[in-house]
Formats: structure tokens, C-alpha cells, sequence
């Protein structure tokens, strides 16, 4: 009899080494890595051409998360399977990705397109909507989120040919526990000395207006994507400040609700239940631990551990043991 996919998901994590990457996934979060200091983000659930998460345990370990929505579609997804795309792809493949990233230099300034507009790219892809929560902030480190009031595209090209274009962002020292929501088409940047928790589409696609007027060890600056940036921006989103979290229930705070996906902030001191709602829950411990049932690992999902939670496993009982904070991250509808 097939396995079936109906208990607590826990995948091996994919590194990604980049020049603004350090050694903090492994200082705060805990991650395996190995020798460098260049770790810049821990791929945790993602399901995007080769890039795949593996189960680690239980009658589905060694399968691939892609392997998963192809054979075990409606146990995995449930009711909503979907997040508002029209690419095909997001009939295919499972919709969301969730990274944990370690920015020790400040990042390029960036843009994603639509899922329109990524449609129309060769090959296509989906558009990338993603959120932040901030785990660690050094003082001073900054976050870069839209153009300031009344920028306009010939503004910003100007800027760009200027090489001074953060006169034309948005930004605002950040502080551990902020969310911040990035839609399609906003101007962003991550600054110098933040680890952060992110939720996006599954999706690649990443258009590099500006790098900072930065040149390699051989004096030359990384590739540009000028042309597409300014043609895929929204130039009325205006600046974008953190999001102000609503309470839905006792401990229980929403900080992103989009077509795209639902992003929660649950505080523990107690037993509570995820789950069970006709569904799939992404959960990422931020703080503390929890044990989950219906875990064949069967040892506590402590910070900077996540896991899935299936529609068909139904309700998951999360016991934290002392304080723990955890991101439930869901599709809408």
C-alpha cells in the first residue's frame, strides 16, 4: 500500500552562498553548514525545478516535495491548492517558498515582476510577492522597502544612471519582530546585519537595479537588469512601512494577508493546535521549541527548524516548552 502523506513534513534545508552571506544560520539558527563564511540563505521548503526539498523521515522520506504535489496532490494541499497565479505552474508545483537569509553586507536594490509579467519570460516563471520578519537586527541596519513619495520612472533612471539611487528609496532602521510586505513591483534592499525569516512565491525571478556602485575583486560590477526593472516597478506603491500585526485570537497575530498567501505569528506558552482545516500550514520556529505530534523525528522543532503540515494530517498539537514563537504561513481562501 502507497504511503501516505498525512503526518508532520520535515525537509533537509538547501544552503545558498553568496558574497552578503556569513556564518549567522548556523551562530542563531543552527544550521549545518560547512566551511566559509559566505552562508547566505537556508532554502527550507521549496519546491522550484532542481532546487527541491527531501523528506527526512517517516514512510515518505527521500521523496522529493515536487514528488509529493505530484502524487499526493489533494492529501497535501487540501481544499486550497492554489495562490491567486495564472501560470500553470502553480497547478504543478507547490506554491510558496520559505528561505531564512543571512545578510552580513547590505544587498542589491531589486525588483520581481508580477505573475503577468513572469509569464512572459523565457522560460516562465511565477511572480514573486514575499514578506519579512525580522529575527535579528544589528543597530543601525536598515531596510530599504519602496521609492520615496512622487519618484517616477524617468526619476529613478536618472538616479540609476547617476549611480545615486538610494536618494530615491525608502528605508528605516529595523528591529527584531518587524514584518514587512513586499507585492510585485516594489523597489527593495536588505541592509548590512539582519537575519530574516521569508515567505515568497516559488519563484526565482529577480530583475538587479542597483548594487551599490560595487565592483568585483577584478574591478568590475555585477550585471545589471536596468530595461526590466524599471519596466516591471510599481512607481505608485510609494514607501512601504512595517506591517502593523492584528489580532485574530489569543496569541495569534496577522501580519500578511494577500492572494498570494496568509502569514501568522503565534506566541505559545501553552499548547495549541495548527491544522485541520482543510489546508496545508508551513510552520518556522522563531523563538524557543515545540514538540509536534505526528513528527517522526519525534525530537523538538527548535528555532530556525520548520515543517509541513499536510491538509490530510489534521489537526497538529504543538506543546512549546517554555516560551515559543512560531510562523503558520497558509494559503488564502
Amino acid at each position: 500500500m502507497p504511503a501516505r502523506c498525512d503526518y508532520l513534513l520535515r525537509f533537509q534545508p538547501l544552503f545558498r552562498r553568496y558574497l552578503w552571506g556569513g556564518r549567522r544560520l548556523a551562530a542563531m539558527l543552527g544550521k549545518p553548514l560547512g566551511e566559509g563564511d559566505d552562508y547566505a540563505e537556508s532554502w527550507e521548503i521549496v519546491d522550484h525545478g532542481a532546487d527541491q526539498s527531501v523528506v527526512r523521515a517517516g514512510p515518505l522520506a527521500g521523496q522529493a516535495l515536487g514528488e509529493l504535489v505530484r502524487n499526493h496532490r489533494r492529501e497535501l494541499l487540501g481544499e486550497v491548492q492554489r495562490a491567486g497565479s495564472v501560470s500553470a505552474r502553480s497547478n504543478e508545483s507547490f506554491p510558496l517558498l520559505f528561505k531564512f537569509l543571512d545578510c552580513n553586507r547590505t544587498l542589491s536594490v531589486q525588483v520581481h515582476p508580477n505573475d503577468q509579467q513572469a509569464a512572459e519570460l523565457h522560460p516562465p516563471d511565477l511572480g514573486k510577492t514575499e514578506a519579512w520578519v525580522v529575527l535579528h537586527a544589528e543597530p543601525g541596519s536598515k531596510i530599504y522597502s519602496g521609492l520615496k513619495e512622487g519618484v517616477t520612472r524617468e526619476a529613478l533612471a536618472a538616479a540609476i544612471d547617476a549611480g545615486r539611487v538610494e536618494e530615491c528609496l525608502h528605508s528605516f532602521d529595523a528591529k527584531a519582530g518587524d514584518c514587512v510586505f513586499i507585492p510585485a513591483g516594489t523597489v527593495h534592499a536588505l541592509g548590512a546585519g539582519l537575519v530574516i525569516a521569508e515567505i515568497q512565491q516559488a519563484s526565482d525571478t529577480t530583475f538587479r537595479l542597483f548594487d551599490w556602485n560595487r565592483v568585483d575583486a577584478t574591478g568590475k560590477p555585477r550585471p545589471l537588469h536596468v530595461d526590466q526593472s524599471l519596466a516591471v516597478i510599481d512607481y505608485a506603491t510609494g514607501p512601504v512601512a512595517p506591517q502593523m500585526p492584528r489580532r485574530i485570537a489569543p496569541g495569534v497575530e496577522r501580519l500578511v494577508e494577500c492572494d498570494k498567501f496568509v502569514l501568522q505569528r503565534r506566541e505559545a506558552a501553552a499548547p495549541t493546535t495548527v491544522g485541520g482545516d482543510g489546508r496545508f500550514h508551513l510552520l518556522a520556529v522563531i523563538e524557543g521549541q515545540v514538540q509536534a505530534t505526528s513528527d517522526p523525528l519525534g525530537s523538538p522543532l527548535a528555532r530556525g527548524m520548520t515543517a509541513l503540515v499536510p491538509a490530510a494530517a489534521g489537526p497538529i498539537e504543538l506543546k512549546p516548552q517554555g516560551r515559543a514563537v512560531v510562523l503558520d504561513i497558509f494559503l488564502p481562501g
